[in-house]
């Protein structure tokens, strides 16, 4: 049975970027290197994420500004997915925001396109590795929102929990087993940082009226 962490196996690629230009010289540079296995390109959000749900591919270089979708919800939308690629933010960040919003986003690295071609390309193996590629950021920047980490279905789980709503009440709302609910409530707390649900909705209603607060408070 072929091995599916195969170090020696090309690392199957998937691209999406709306500059026809830079499109194709990143599908030409991917293309001849022998690392690589180039899956597919696509100048949208959509175009991608039907790409790769149609044919899994192991890491994808997308722009920030994709239309429709954008970068931000397309990265929101495939961490709901399994075996979902894991993703390269490749572009322009005159600002520097989004190698930040990036990561919260649950992308697994950022390439600014001002660095040589050959920063993305060592970018995408160590991706492939399992590891997080990003210039540096401040992190404690990162963790003054984790609201931001949370799975749709957890802030979804949040929500209901600020309305008082029991395990059970829980397992039946969302049609999940009670096992499940705690599960998914563990991560939750240990992602928000706190340790009880009294904290977690302190959390969710501080962090709704925009006012600072520690899980600890």
């Amino acid at each position: 049975m072929q091995q599916l962490d195969d170090k020696s196996a090309p690392i199957a690629v998937s691209l999406a970027d709306p500059n026809p230009l830079v499109l194709s010289a990143m599908s030409e540079i991917f293309d001849r290197d022998p690392r690589f296995s180039l899956v597919a390109t696509t100048a949208t959000a959509e175009g991608f994420l039907g790409a790769v749900m149609r044919v899994p591919v192991k890491v994808g270089v997308i722009d920030w500004n994709l239309p429709a979708l954008g970068g931000q919800k397309l990265i929101e939308v495939l961490r709901e997915q399994p075996h979902a690629p894991r993703l390269v933010v490749y572009g322009d960040d005159p600002r520097g925001d989004v190698p930040r919003l990036a990561m919260l986003a649950g992308a697994a690295g950022f390439v600014a396109r001002t660095t040589p071609v050959e920063k993305l390309l060592e970018t995408c193996r160590a991706v492939a590795q399992g590891q997080m590629v990003f210039p540096f950021l401040d992190i404690r920047e990162l963790k003054a929102d984790p609201i931001q980490s949370l799975t749709r279905r957890e802030r979804a789980l949040l929500e209901a929990l600020s309305k008082g709503l029991t395990n059970r009440e829980l397992a039946r709302d969302f049609a999940i087993s009670a096992n499940t609910v705690k599960f998914h409530l563990s991560n939750l707390f240990e992602k928000l940082g706190v340790t009880s649900r009294a904290q977690a909705i302190a959390f969710y209603y501080a962090a709704r009226l925009g006012a600072p607060t520690r899980p600890g408070d």
